[in-house]
């Protein structure tokens, strides 16, 4: 199992549109689609921070999900076009972590 630690840099001013795209489309869409997402946060200080964490049981299943996800016709021609004006693609940070022996993840 590992987990991926998702960072986002959210255009100014669209940190409240950001979220309720992520609450309402882009969250329920993955996860009907089998994606095990964890939580989702946004930075307190900086309105530009958006985290969020997915976990995977192995990297066929990620393999596996990110194909059913990003290939599909849905969010390629609903989903994605909304992103753009939104978020900074450019500063997408991804970053895999497994958790530790004591992490309440495991």
């Amino acid at each position: 199992m590992f987990f991926e630690l998702r960072q986002y840099s959210i255009l100014p001013g669209k940190k409240n549109e950001w979220v309720q795209l992520m609450e309402t489309e882009i969250i329920p869409f993955q996860q009907s689609k089998g994606m095990v997402i964890l939580g989702s946060f946004t930075g307190e200080d900086d309105e530009s921070v958006y985290v969020w964490i997915r976990r995977f049981d192995s990297e066929q299943e990620r393999e596996t999900l990110y194909e059913a996800v990003y290939q599909s016709e849905h969010w390629k021609n609903i989903i994605a076009p909304k992103i753009e004006t939104l978020m900074d693609r450019s500063k997408i940070n991804v970053q895999r972590i497994e958790p530790t022996k004591l992490s309440s993840l495991r």
